[in-house]
């Protein structure tokens, strides 16, 4: 018997279709987005002001009103943000290859591995959070640039950050993909972070991590399968067959971890693979 799909649930598909058809209209008509855009802006100036148009007093009020739209923006894609453009990915995916290797099911729980890949992403992005702020964002709430300027400054550090960690041949797949989608030659020269586009840097950046962050998943593994290997073979020549191998190995593999010290290691293995590179 075929269900009908609830209220809320069609609302919340009609509301998708809406953002998508916004999101493809910005994409391939800035022009009249940006028309529009601006007579939405002036609408709601108009409400919220009695000054005379074109006065100081109604400019800075509409610069208020971009501000507070993008910080909602910014706020509502966070979570994305902090996912494709930071350190996050590489640190949760590999303490979570840590933990399937050492065989713990929930333990450490996802929310004390998450919160310790966030804090430590914090730690590595600081002079890319200092870098956007002061360049960016404090003087747009000093109101000396506009928003646009703001914008690109508060990318410029993300951009050299990302470059600096993702490899060459990954960017030149995306410029190289997207070269022919748009039948264009294929861009030559040196590639620099403030020539390549977010739409290639930010794909070529995210598997970049991912590879990097199955590389040492990898070599964690190693270690702990060695030890499988060896109390499964002494269980078969004591001829305990029944008994689990991994039931044994288990606190082996967490007193080896603990005696090498291994969240030092790793926690600092990590880090260091990207602050030498912010601080250059």
């Amino acid at each position: 018997m075929v269900q009908h799909p609830t209220l809320p649930a069609r609302r919340l598909c009609l509301l998708t279709l809406i953002a998508a058809l916004a999101v493809l209209v910005l994409w391939h008509q800035p022009a009249a987005a940006q028309d529009a855009g601006g007579q939405f802006l002036g609408a709601i100036t108009d409400a919220l002001s009695d000054a005379p148009a074109g006065s100081d007093e109604r400019a800075t009020l509409s610069g208020r009103i971009i501000q507070m739209i993008a910080l909602m923006t910014v706020l509502a894609l966070a979570p994305g943000l902090l996912v494709v453009m930071t350190s996050f990915t590489r640190f949760v995916i590999v303490f979570s290859m840590l933990r399937s290797a050492l065989g713990l099911n929930q333990t450490p729980p996802n929310m004390v591995l998450s919160s310790m890949a966030l804090f430590m992403t914090f730690f590595v992005m600081q002079p890319v959070f200092e870098d956007a702020w002061q360049d960016g964002i404090q003087p747009l709430m000093n109101n000396a640039i506009t928003e646009e300027q703001a914008m690109g400054r508060i990318g410029d550090p993300f951009k050299r950050f990302m470059f600096a960690n993702t490899r060459e041949k990954d960017i030149a797949l995306f410029a190289d993909i997207a070269a022919r989608s748009e039948n264009a030659p294929v861009p030559t020269g040196p590639v620099t972070a403030e020539t390549t586009g977010w739409r290639i840097l930010v794909p070529a950046f995210m598997i970049s991590e991912l590879r990097r962050a199955f590389s040492i998943g990898f070599l964690i593994y190693l270690p702990f399968i060695a030890i499988d290997l060896i109390v499964a073979s002494i269980l078969m020549s004591a001829g305990m067959m029944m008994l689990p191998p991994v039931l044994v190995s288990l606190p082996f593999k967490v007193i080896f971890f603990v005696l090498i010290d291994g969240w030092y290691m790793l926690a600092g293995s990590l880090m260091e693979g990207y602050v030498p590179l912010v601080g250059g």
